[in-house]
């Protein structure tokens, strides 16, 4: 148990900064500002909340940017620990758009902080299938999801991919000394 609370508290941190995976919105407007805050460092505050608010009731969006901005807005939600109300966002993104990978690789954060590692797993899968623009991520997730879950080679294989995607990220180089591979 001890293990599974240390994995889940490293996925936090390793999630909470820099932000998940946004989806850029262009041009200027209140959609495009809460893009900038779900892709922001910091954390966001209750006015990037509310532009994310006011993007989705106002702005004359396409569906493509609907989807972006649900998913940005669920990201700005998720950071600021409305993680119902980021798992609604990411599921309304997915019922439009069931190809938008960034909606499952958030929702799959949201699950794994939750410690449902049997649903954030399938969802790390998808947002792998449907190239996810944040891949290091996906696999570092998949990773604790299947540590905590027993799947100690998919998890250490799952490091491995994370490290070698994104080679300067420390924290898969960070999880894969604590395992050993030992020759059959």
């Amino acid at each position: 148990m001890a293990l599974r609370n240390l994995l889940v508290a490293a996925a936090i941190a390793a999630f909470a900064s820099p932000a998940s995976a946004a989806v850029l919105v262009v041009g200027n407007s209140s959609a495009r500002m809460c893009y900038e805050a779900a892709d922001a460092p910091t954390l966001p505050t209750a006015s990037d909340l509310a532009r994310c608010n006011s993007a989705l009731a106002d702005d004359a969006l396409t569906s493509a940017d609907i989807v972006a901005t649900r998913v940005n807005r669920g990201i700005v939600l998720l950071r600021r620990h409305r993680v119902d109300d980021a798992l609604a966002d990411f599921d309304v993104a997915m019922r439009i758009d069931p190809n938008e990978p960034e909606a499952y690789l958030n929702k799959a954060i949201a699950l794994l902080g939750l410690q449902r590692n049997d649903q954030a797993l399938q969802l790390f899968d998808s947002a792998i299938a449907h190239n996810t623009r944040r891949p290091d991520l996906a696999y570092f997730g998949r990773a604790i999801a299947n540590e905590t879950l027993g799947n100690i080679r998919a998890a250490y294989d799952d490091y491995r991919q994370a490290s070698v995607i994104r080679p300067g990220w420390r924290d898969p180089q960070i999880e894969l000394t604590r395992f050993r591979v030992a020759g059959r």
